[in-house]
């Protein structure tokens, strides 16, 4: 079961780069995002109300104010800044790769905030992966032009985001039903999304059938499998491991890429491949629990963050 979670989280995380390619060509990013979260947001608040009211049942401001500060970052932060790059000239495959930076950052991280267990043979994984990482990145770098060197540091910016999204939940003790995150996370984005929108003068959605293509694909694969799936991985395995993941998302957005828009694809693309997929396997084969400071115990993966996140967690 966790395989098949897995693959399918990496293949709907994928799609939100592919997702993000097919609207930046007709409209601006936050117009796109925008119709992507409203439409999503009053959906789920509508259902929230009518048919999850109980998911909401002990939960305090604090609580919702928590959600709400992750949904800022791991959806409006890091979502805006990926839009942004495309939209700059950067790949999506490229986009993906400089994202794949992540798992360094959260391993490196996991020990000091979240007291997991980060073994050498885990960092090894995590330096293979950043190998990869860099093999597909000098690539794809190399064969776009007119791109300003600066664009690439704006998903760097959006991976940070994301990071410090995770390690919040990951320091979040009040259980939270997923629909009642979701529903959180989607109302934020919707609020942020159309208050750029609106500063902009790009609240109005073009009538090209592209855009509302991109839309659609953004919704089901994107926001409910990608992110759905990323805090469902995240709950069931761990910090260290969901973000291993994030190795295979670059690998995977730059095939795709090169199949559905004829970006460059060569020999460097498929040693990076080759390398993230080693780091995956390195990364996972490294696990082992670790007894931490009280009475609990924990582990990079694949225990749950705590049993009330298992029964009933995002």
């Amino acid at each position: 079961m966790n395989v098949l979670l897995s693959a399918a989280f990496v293949l709907c995380w994928s799609s939100g780069f592919i997702g993000a390619k097919l609207g930046a060509g007709s409209a601006d990013a936050v117009t796109v995002l925008m119709w992507r979260f409203l439409p999503l947001a009053l959906v789920l608040a509508l259902v929230s109300a009518l048919v999850a009211r109980a998911s909401w049942r002990g939960l305090t401001a604090r609580d919702v104010l928590r959600q709400t500060v992750i949904g800022a970052l791991s959806q409006s932060g890091y979502l805006l800044t990926v839009y942004a790059a495309i939209q700059l000239g950067v790949s999506s495959g490229t986009t993906a790769l400089i994202d794949g930076t992540q798992p360094l950052v959260a391993g490196a991280l996991a020990g000091p905030l979240l007291r997991q267990y980060v073994s050498r043979r885990q960092w090894l994984g995590l330096w293979l992966g950043i190998s990869g990482v860099t093999v597909v990145t000098l690539a794809d770098a190399s064969a776009v032009h007119g791109v300003p060197p600066w664009a690439y540091a704006v998903p760097f910016a959006g991976m940070l985001s994301l990071v410090a999204a995770t390690f919040l939940e990951g320091r979040t003790r009040t259980p939270v039903a997923p629909s009642v995150a979701m529903t959180v996370h989607c109302a934020t984005s919707a609020v942020v999304f159309t208050a750029l929108a609106a500063a902009f003068g790009a609240t109005a959605p073009p009538a090209e059938g592209s855009f509302w293509l991109a839309v659609g694909w953004l919704v089901v694969l994107s926001t409910f499998g990608g992110y759905g799936l990323y805090w469902l991985v995240l709950r069931r395995s761990g910090v260290t491991r969901v973000n291993t993941l994030m190795f295979l998302m670059a690998p995977v957005t730059a095939v795709w890429g090169a199949l559905m828009f004829g970006e460059p694809f060569g020999l460097q693309t498929g040693l990076g491949l080759a390398l993230a997929l080693v780091a995956v396997v390195v990364v996972h084969r490294g696990e082992r629990p670790v007894r931490t400071r009280g009475s609990s115990a924990r582990s990079a993966a694949p225990a749950p963050v705590d049993e009330r996140a298992a029964q009933g967690g995002r």
